[in-house]
């Protein structure tokens, strides 16, 4: 288990775009379940907590993706094989580029009023 948990472990090529996929079908599942519960008054614009909880969750993801990446790329320089080294970079790769993802996909939802 300590070995999966490595970032230098091969899974990492692929567990960047696994959260960046949870984040992505938890915060429209939420915004459409939070929009057919409790839709928030067309007056308040872009101000609601729809949106503040979707902000947040886009810069928690978005941290988290960018501490995986810095990570990955000091597991890279300590990895003792070249293969491990492929891994953790091409990992540090993906987690950067979802981290990029998140935002080009978070900050349209954040400014815009929820519930059109």
């Amino acid at each position: 288990m300590r070995r999966l948990l490595s970032l230098t472990h091969p899974i990492h090529m692929v567990s960047g775009l696994t959260i960046w996929s949870l984040w992505f079908v938890g915060i429209y599942a939420g915004l459409s379940v939070a929009c057919s519960v409790a839709p928030p008054e067309p007056a308040r614009d872009m101000l609601t907590g729809i949106n503040i909880s979707v902000g947040v969750a886009t810069l928690v993801t978005t941290a988290l993706l960018l501490w995986l990446a810095w990570a990955s790329v000091a597991a890279a320089r300590k990895a003792e094989l070249s293969r491990e080294c492929y891994f953790a970079y091409v990992s540090a790769g993906v987690f950067l580029f979802t981290a990029g993802g998140t935002l080009f996909v978070g900050y349209p939802i954040v400014f815009l009023p929820p519930c059109l």
